[in-house]
């Protein structure tokens, strides 16, 4: 098996705007998995507030490079233990494992929904994000938008702004990435009207201090996002949250994120596949768990002017899966 890897530069078709900041580009580590004649591609982006650096990556791969290489071709459960053991970044392990899933299954010539007998007869549509705006102009965007389904990111709470957006008739999730207070969120709650809203996702920064204020039997149907970084989150949400968003970079990949689901389900929690803003790779693997979930955010590489792969497409919400084996990706 050979390994390799190159930084890529995405421009934004237009600017990314979230409590965090403001973003017109992103870069992402695009690895490479070469076996038999087969590549298998993976992917993770920098995000300044979860503090990845793709060089600091870059660095660590070549530590482990030989290590990778010496690798027989295994299940894939069995190469992720081998990936464990190495003690890598989640962002990291994600895109090596979603690489080994795509070689894999290229080389056994199967789907990943057929190597884990996913039924994907039903699947959930996609949001697609409205970036912090003036809630007019949010609102003039969802208007013109094909798609049906909307996550409005919000970097204050205004009583105001949510009245109009809930004066509209269309499905609309509302994301603060943690800028509501405890006081605002207990007025949301217990807000009858807040159950328009699919969800309300991370309403408040992160820690136990924060989310033990939200109460998963009120009003709001409260989705944890940063809050929820992996398996070992899951029962101290229960209490306060009703749904999580599992993201495969931060869970640290396919494999783990199908333990993540298995559990949440026995816990009662609505589940969402989401994402970064990647490109069709990392969308493409994300897309293979949308069968398994009720809600999905996959509209990453619609925010994206130069893409460079293909596979799995996000048309107005609706998810068209790659019928190729692996995980479909192809690079451009």
């Amino acid at each position: 098996m050979v390994l390799s890897w190159q930084i890529v530069k995405f421009n934004l078709k237009e600017t990314f705007a979230i409590a965090y900041g403001n973003y017109t580009f992103r870069e992402a580590l695009i690895v490479t998995l070469q076996s038999h004649g087969e590549k298998g591609y993976g992917e993770c982006t920098s995000i300044d507030y979860y503090h990845i650096n793709l060089e600091d990556f870059q660095t660590a791969l070549a530590k482990v490079k030989s290590l990778i290489e010496s690798q027989k071709t295994v299940p894939p459960f069995e190469f992720y233990s081998f990936l464990v053991s190495l003690n890598l970044p989640s962002f990291l392990r994600s895109a090596l494992d979603c690489a080994y899933w795509d070689l894999f299954g290229k080389l056994e010539q199967q789907s990943f929904l057929a190597l884990n007998q996913i039924n994907y007869n039903q699947l959930p549509e996609s949001s697609i994000t409205i970036s912090v705006d003036a809630v007019e102009n949010q609102i003039q965007k969802i208007k013109q938008s094909a798609w049906t389904k909307f996550k409005v990111k919000c970097n204050h709470f205004s009583e105001s702004d949510i009245t109009k957006l809930l004066q509209l008739d269309k499905n609309l999730a509302l994301d603060s990435n943690g800028s509501f207070t405890a006081e605002e969120c207990l007025w949301l709650e217990n807000n009858a009207l807040i159950s328009s809203f699919t969800y309300l996702e991370q309403p408040m920064k992160t820690g136990v201090e924060q989310y033990s204020i939200l109460h998963s039997d009120k009003q709001a149907n409260w989705m944890a996002d940063e809050d929820c970084q992996d398996i070992m989150a899951l029962k101290d949400l229960v209490p306060h949250y009703k749904s999580i968003n599992i993201k495969l970079v931060k869970c640290g990949g396919l494999t783990p994120a199908l333990e993540m689901i298995s559990t949440a389900r026995e816990l009662g929690f609505k589940i969402m596949i989401g994402c970064m803003t990647e490109s069709t790779i990392g969308i493409s693997a994300g897309a293979v768990l949308a069968p398994l979930c009720d809600y999905a955010d996959l509209d990453g590489a619609n925010l994206i002017a130069n893409d460079i792969a293909q596979g799995t497409q996000i048309v107005n919400g609706k998810i068209h899966l790659s019928e190729n084996h692996g995980l479909g990706i192809k690079i451009n």
